[in-house]
């Protein structure tokens, strides 16, 4: 089209029917709505789930319950939960040459004396993306004091993994397995100058003990806060 005439049909006057009145304007299409969860979840907290709130705990805790992977078997970067948005973020490279040596991340609904979920090291066969859930048994308490400060680990398996989902109590493991896990913990901050502590496994019911407490201390914090 000529400049004459894109300037002609800019101007153009709106068109008229037979009878000299102007024509109807064609309808303007209508904005779709927001989704009203995207909607309800800005207002709420700026995010769709949290998989520390959101996601149940699973009917049959604290023995069998849901997790939440952040950082996956055999990775030498630490994932964790940014507790703001939801996001699994990368929170460092560890210093030493040890990579994870299984599946880890936390339980959802739980709470910790450190304002943290309570940690879990799922042992199964293959590693994990980070960010997925997964439905893990406890087995164990690896009991840990990291720089002076209680950080208990729940030792698990997995739910859904036939080669171990039929173990029931962490003393049924191989001890070899064992010394790794409690290497790793020892080893991963020492570049960093920090000291951790590994005591001795505890069995099954006082990780399922440790799991309800920290789901009675999740509890507590709810109900505290829909008080305000």
């Amino acid at each position: 089209m000529a400049p004459s005439q894109e300037v002609a049909a800019a101007t153009k006057e709106p068109s008229t029917n037979g009878n000299g009145t102007q024509a109807a304007a064609a309808p303007k299409t209508k904005t779709p709505a927001l989704n009203e969860r995207i909607l309800s979840s800005i207002t709420r907290r700026s995010v769709a789930a949290h998989p520390w709130h959101d996601l149940e705990i699973g009917p049959d805790a604290p023995t069998i319950f849901n997790c939440v992977i952040e950082i996956p078997k055999g990775s030498k970067v630490k994932y964790e939960l940014d507790k703001k948005t939801g996001l699994i973020k990368v929170d460092r490279v560890l210093y030493s040459s040890v990579v994870y040596p299984h599946n880890y991340g936390f339980i959802p609904r739980t709470l910790c004396d450190d304002s943290d979920p309570i940690d879990v090291l799922v042992i199964m066969q293959e590693p994990v993306v980070p960010g997925c859930f997964l439905r893990a048994k406890a087995i164990g308490l690896m009991p840990m004091i990291d720089q002076g400060e209680a950080d208990d680990k729940i030792i698990a398996v997995c739910a859904d993994d036939p080669e171990y989902r039929h173990f029931n109590d962490i003393k049924e493991l191989p001890p070899h397995r064992l010394a790794e896990i409690r290497r790793f913990f020892e080893d991963y901050k020492k570049n960093e100058n920090k000291e951790v502590a590994v005591n001795d496994f505890l069995p099954s019911e006082d990780a399922y003990e440790a799991i309800q407490h920290s789901m009675d201390l999740y509890a507590t914090y709810i109900c505290e806060g829909l008080r305000r």
